[in-house]
């Protein structure tokens, strides 16, 4: 893979001849056809993945994307900026959310220095672009360039797991203030006001959120993004950690592979990868609605229900590693339960294979 054309050419559309017999399967089982609701739908959209044979994910990880902004001067976040490393150790050591959580699952955590302001940290992979984006209310988070070797090598990255056997992709990430270029591209790529989409984040002050919505007006103002050149606006307003989420979604589908979107971070990158290549939107799967601001405008436009709903807002990777147990659900139900034509049940609406 050398150019990001020949990597979205990579992508293919869902099988559909497949999904019409796992239908057919699954309007066979042991219950009244329909009656296992969205989890039904999700088997049948696996079953349309050519990378995800036997409709069984023997393999599981969430790719996280630890990066920092240059946006941060700017008085958006309360966290100290050094959490970013301390939080990126703390993954390595297996400690926070997002290990706990995919743990429990059965998932591996990796972790990924995209642009952590620190010297290469031991335990991560290093595709480090830099010590931090450029600061968005001001200039562009990182030139095309950039964005496009790095969204090249992130899908790389997901490619080269997919042929070590990963059946099944999380994305995640980690970097104070990244809430800011999140809510900017949202905002961009939806078409919507700042004010609709700006969040507190990782716990801003409520009553300064209006100073967070101005910035990212500053930020859009200072950089023109064209909604219709999704590579340039992830440049011009997102962060190393959001292009790097973007790139394992294109990877993920270019191997025929489920990728798990986790929260608000995730649902800018979505629109970014669809912009990039449409096609990818078969292969994401929601899982929880965040808490954020802006949420809904966000899946609304990638036309996306998530299938959790916890009022979390972590980020990391977390919600990912919970909904991989739904996965892990829809291909029990495919593979385990009995048929019934073996029962000598006779439902109308039903069918065997």
């Amino acid at each position: 893979m050398q150019t990001l054309s020949s990597l979205t050419d990579m992508i293919a559309p869902l099988d559909t001849a497949a999904q019409q017999q796992a239908t057919a399967r699954i309007n066979g089982l042991l219950k009244p056809p329909g009656s296992l609701g969205r989890l039904e739908q999700l088997a049948t959209q696996l079953a349309g993945m050519r990378g995800f044979q036997g409709m069984v994910a023997a393999r599981k990880q969430i790719i996280v994307m630890a990066a920092d902004h240059g946006v941060y001067d700017e008085g958006v976040a309360v966290s100290p900026r050094e959490v970013t490393v301390i939080q990126a150790l703390n993954m390595v050591k297996g400690t926070t959310g997002v290990c706990v959580l995919a743990a429990n699952a059965g998932a591996e955590v990796k972790v990924v220095d995209v642009g952590i302001d620190s010297e290469p940290l031991p335990g991560l992979i290093n595709l480090k672009v830099g010590r931090g984006s450029g600061n968005i209310a001001r200039e562009a988070a990182m030139s095309r360039q950039q964005a496009e070797a790095l969204l090249l090598a992130c899908a790389q990255l997901a490619l080269e797991q997919a042929s070590l056997g990963v059946k099944l992709f999380g994305v995640g990430e980690l970097g104070m203030a990244n809430t800011t270029p999140a809510a900017a591209l949202v905002s961009v790529f939806t078409g919507s006001d700042p004010q609709e989409v700006v969040g507190i984040g990782a716990n801003f002050p409520s009553e300064r959120l209006h100073h967070k919505v101005d910035v990212v007006r500053r930020a859009i103002a200072v950089n023109q993004p064209d909604a219709d050149d999704a590579l340039g606006v992830l440049a011009k307003l997102g962060g190393y950690d959001l292009v790097g989420m973007t790139g394992v979604m294109l990877g993920a589908a270019a191997a025929g592979l489920p990728v798990v979107l986790d929260g608000f971070l995730s649902y800018a990158s979505a629109l970014a990868a669809c912009g990039i290549a449409p096609q990818v939107r078969d292969y994401l799967l929601p899982s929880h609605f965040s808490a954020e601001k802006g949420a809904a405008i966000a899946l609304n436009h990638l036309q996306l229900a998530p299938y959790l709903h916890l009022d979390m807002r972590l980020g990391e990777g977390s919600g990912a590693a919970i909904a991989m147990h739904i996965v892990d659900a829809a291909c029990a139900m495919y593979n385990e339960m009995g048929l019934l034509a073996d029962s000598n049940i006779n439902i109308p609406g039903s069918n065997t294979l």
